[in-house]
C-alpha cells in the first residue's frame, strides 16, 4: 500500500539529518517493498521566511493530507527578534495543536557499543531502557494567562500550568499500555507536594490505575527526586509518564545516559495523526557543516514505520542496521572517545544505508 509522508526538515542542522532519513528511506522502497512517498514543506524559522509564518497554510494543508509526518528541528538565533507568535518554536507548538499530538513517546536506550560514551560509569547506565510518555498539547506551555507586564513598576513575566482531569487521563492511560508491552511498570512524575495541579495529576492516575489498570506495577515520585534518580539509578525506571514541562526537562537528562542527545527519536502521537522527529534541536552551531548524528532522525523513521505505517517489519529491520552500524565502529564526533575516528552526518547515513543493503542482499 502506497503511503505519503509530510517531510518538514526546518532550521538549522534539520535539513541535513532529514536528508539523512530520506536516504533510507529511498532504500527501504527500493529494496525492501515499502512504497512511501514523500512531500518537503516548511516549518519554524524556514516557513517563517517563506510565507511570514512559522506554521504556514501550506504546511497545514499537507501535514492533514498524510499518513505520517517526519520533522527534523526548529529555531536559531536568525529569528530571535521576531514577536514571539512569529518565531520558530511558535509553529512548532502550533503543529503539535493542530494535529492533537497529546502524546509524546520519547525512548532512552543505551546501546551496548556506546557504553563508554555516556558521562556515566557503565555499570550505572548497561541495561537502561526508558520510555518517557509525555503530555504534549497542554501543560505550562499552552496554558492562560500568560504574558509580561508591568506591575508596581517593574516588569512581571507569568504563564499558567493548568490540566484538566481527561488530558491526564488519557496520557495516563498511553503509558500504562506502553508499560503492558515492556516490564510492566510505570512511575508518574509530578510535584504534588506544592503544586495544585499536581495533585490533582496523582489523584487522577491513581484512580485510572484503580480503574483500569490495577495489574500494572504504579509508582510516584517528584520531579526533583526523579531528576536525581535518573542519574542515580536509572535502571529502576520503566515508564516515565509525565507533564508538558516536567517530560521535556526529563527526556533531555536521559537522553544523556545513552552517550548524546543524537541518538534519542521521539513519536508523538493523537487521536488521528502521528509526527515523529529527533528531540534535539537545530543546533546552528553546526549546521551546514554536515557534523550532526542523524541516528535520532533515522530512528524516528523506525518509530514511524512501527506506529503509523503498518510496517513492523521494516521497522526492527532498520534499528538492526543501525546497530550493526555502531558495531562497525562507525561513531559521529559526537559519539567518538578515547581517539576514534569520526565520520560526517551523511557519513552516518551512508554507513546505515550500507547495512540495509548487505541485509538485503543476505
Amino acid at each position: 500500500m502506497s503511503v505519503k509522508i509530510a517531510v518538514l526538515p526546518g532550521d538549522g542542522i534539520g535539513i541535513e539529518i532529514v536528508d539523512e532519513a530520506l536516504k533510507v528511506l529511498d532504500v527501504l522502497n527500493k529494496h525492501f517493498g515499502l512504497d512511501a512517498h514523500w512531500e518537503k514543506a516548511g516549518i519554524g524559522g524556514a516557513g517563517y521566511d517563506e510565507s511570514g509564518d512559522p506554521y504556514p497554510e501550506a504546511t497545514q494543508k499537507l501535514v492533514h493530507a498524510c499518513d505520517a509526518v517526519l520533522l527534523g528541528a526548529v529555531g536559531g538565533p536568525k529569528w530571535e527578534s521576531l514577536a514571539k507568535p512569529l518565531r520558530p518554536e511558535a509553529g512548532l507548538l502550533r503543529i503539535r495543536e493542530d494535529l492533537g499530538l497529546f502524546a509524546n513517546y520519547r525512548p532512552s536506550k543505551v546501546q551496548r557499543q556506546l557504553l563508554d560514551a555516556s558521562t556515566l560509569k557503565p555499570e550505572v547506565i548497561e541495561g537502561v531502557d526508558i520510555l518517557v510518555v509525555r503530555e504534549l498539547v497542554s501543560g505550562i506551555y499552552f496554558g492562560k494567562p500568560r504574558g509580561i507586564e508591568e506591575r508596581d513598576g517593574e516588569r512581571y513575566g507569568f504563564n499558567t500550568m493548568g490540566y484538566r482531569e481527561s488530558e491526564i487521563r488519557r496520557i495516563a492511560r498511553k503509558a500504562f499500555e506502553a508499560a503492558r508491552l515492556r516490564s510492566n511498570r510505570v512511575c508518574s512524575v509530578e510535584k504534588a507536594n506544592v503544586l495544585d495541579v499536581s495533585e490533582l495529576w496523582r489523584s487522577v492516575v491513581i484512580e485510572l490505575h484503580k480503574e483500569e489498570f490495577s495489574d500494572v506495577e504504579l509508582s510516584h515520585m517528584y520531579v526533583d527526586n526523579a531528576a536525581m534518580q535518573l542519574i542515580r539509578n536509572p535502571r529502576q525506571f520503566d515508564v516515565i509518564v509525565t507533564g508538558n514541562l516536567f517530560g521535556d526537562i526529563l527526556s533531555d537528562e536521559a537522553s544523556m545516559l545513552t552517550g548524546s542527545i543524537g541518538m534519542l527519536p521521539s513519536a508523538s502521537i493523537g487521536e488521528k495523526f502521528a509526527m515523529y522527529e529527533p528531540i534535539h534541536g537545530s543546533a546552528p552551531d553546526i549546521a551546514g557543516q554536515d557534523k550532526a548524528n542523524p541516528l535520532a532522525t533515522i530512528l524516528s523513521v523506525a518509530m514511524m514505520l512501527r506506529f503509523s505505517l503498518d510496517r513492523v517489519d521494516l521497522a526492527d529491520l532498520l534499528e538492526r542496521a543501525v546497530e550493526q552500524t555502531l558495531d562497525a565502529g562507525v561513531r559521529t564526533v559526537d559519539l567518538a572517545f578515547n581517539g576514534e575516528a569520526s565520520v560526517s552526518c551523511s557519513g552516518m547515513g551512508d554507513a546505515v544505508c550500507k547495512q540495509l543493503l548487505a541485509i538485503s542482499e543476505a
